[in-house]
């Protein structure tokens, strides 16, 4: 790309909102040094583009008056950052699915490599409010998902966004934060040594130039990019009106994995989870189960089992002569026989063996199950 193309770009930034699908057809159309041209210009050639009206022109004009991409370049580059521009080595790709919602281009913090590290990369998102199990949950996933090479992505929120950031870099995993700000801007302000140490382990993103602020819509918008940049999106809590359920809706609709970890039926904050689960989204409870479905092939979950029990292990006759001894007393192994459905010489042959496994006992002429040791419930409490 040249430097002109890119120092438009740059102002397109300021010039042009996040998601604006009329302003990137006419990036697509005219291309960047040309839409700006058209847009600063009172030629007249602005007011042909297509969809353009008075209004949206005048609003257009009134930031490009504050435009100086010169300074904002120079901004990113004293934070030891840079311009991604479509196009560039550094670009994902996978963004080129939003279409005419594609970004402009990217402001990127942080020493790792944009696009190789969104090749392998998961969301994980959730209420801002999140309760301990949700933190709990975020944090397992982040540093999970970390320790099995793939990078969480979330937006560097209170709540499960923070928990899971910190989950990966509690394991010295890969972590990138997308910001609806500046990248030189800490917010939310709580978060400020967090988003630090991810600029310095990772990377922090955002289509917004330097210095720029965040609004409730800019953070809607920037969902978009998140479900874009990863493989899959897992929200972690989340009630039914939710800007998490936004991005693992947009991710369903560019043809990515949507996940939900499940919580209590009873909880609200829960709810939109369970919601989603009841659609498209595939529950998970782990971040090997998230790591099955949006990973390589034979990048499986282990097979989930109960404990395994020493009568499990018994074939099908001892298990029935084992069940024909009573819970209390002894019988005598005719008896045992009789309900077991085998004959005298079987059923005495399997208490045999049951009984060298431990099973059971002699008593007098007869057999009875082996006592249990009874549970001491202070040792269970810790007492002596």
């Amino acid at each position: 790309m040249s430097s002109a193309e890119r120092l438009a770009r740059a102002a397109l930034t300021r010039i042009i909102e996040p998601g604006d699908e009329r302003g990137g057809r006419w990036l697509r159309e005219c291309g960047a040094v040309e839409l700006v041209r058209r847009i600063t210009r009172k030629d007249g050639a602005a007011e042909r583009l297509s969809g353009m009206t008075p209004k949206r022109l005048a609003g257009y004009r009134l930031r490009a008056e504050k435009a100086e991409p010169e300074r904002d370049l120079s901004a990113i580059a004293g934070a030891g950052g840079r311009f991604v521009c479509p196009g560039d080595r550094e670009w994902p790709s996978q963004l080129d699915d939003l279409g005419y919602a594609r970004p402009t281009g990217l402001w990127v913090r942080g020493p790792r490599d944009l696009r190789l590290w969104a090749l392998r990369s998961v969301a994980v998102v959730g209420a801002r409010a999140c309760t301990p199990y949700g933190s709990h949950m975020a944090g397992s996933l982040g540093a999970g998902l970390a320790e099995l090479g793939w990078v969480v992505v979330s937006g560097a929120a209170f709540g499960v966004d923070g928990a899971a950031h910190r989950g990966a870099l509690a394991v010295g995993g890969a972590t990138m934060a997308v910001l609806a700000c500046g990248v030189d801007v800490p917010y939310p302000r709580g978060h400020a040594e967090l988003i630090g140490r991810i600029a310095e382990q990772g990377l922090v993103i955002g289509e917004l130039p330097p210095s720029d602020h965040p609004t409730r819509g800019r953070f809607i918008l920037r969902n978009r990019v998140i479900a874009a940049l990863t493989r899959g999106t897992v929200v972690v809590e989340a009630e039914f009106r939710s800007g998490s359920l936004v991005t693992a809706r947009c991710a369903q609709r560019l043809g990515r994995l949507s996940m939900g970890v499940p919580g209590p039926a009873t909880s609200g904050l829960s709810a939109g989870v369970h919601e989603l689960i009841r659609g498209e989204g595939v529950l998970v409870t782990d971040a090997s189960e998230v790591v099955e479905l949006v990973g390589d092939m034979g990048e499986l979950a282990p097979v989930r089992r109960g404990p395994v029990h020493p009568r499990d292990l018994l074939d099908q006759i001892s298990a029935r002569v084992l069940d024909a001894l009573p819970g209390q007393g002894a019988v005598s192994g005719r008896e045992v026989a009789r309900t077991a459905g085998t004959s005298a010489d079987e059923a005495l042959g399997r208490l045999y063996e049951l009984h060298s496994l431990g099973f059971v006992e002699r008593d007098g002429e007869g057999w009875r199950l082996t006592p249990r040791p009874t549970r001491r419930d202070d040792a269970r409490r810790g007492g002596s």
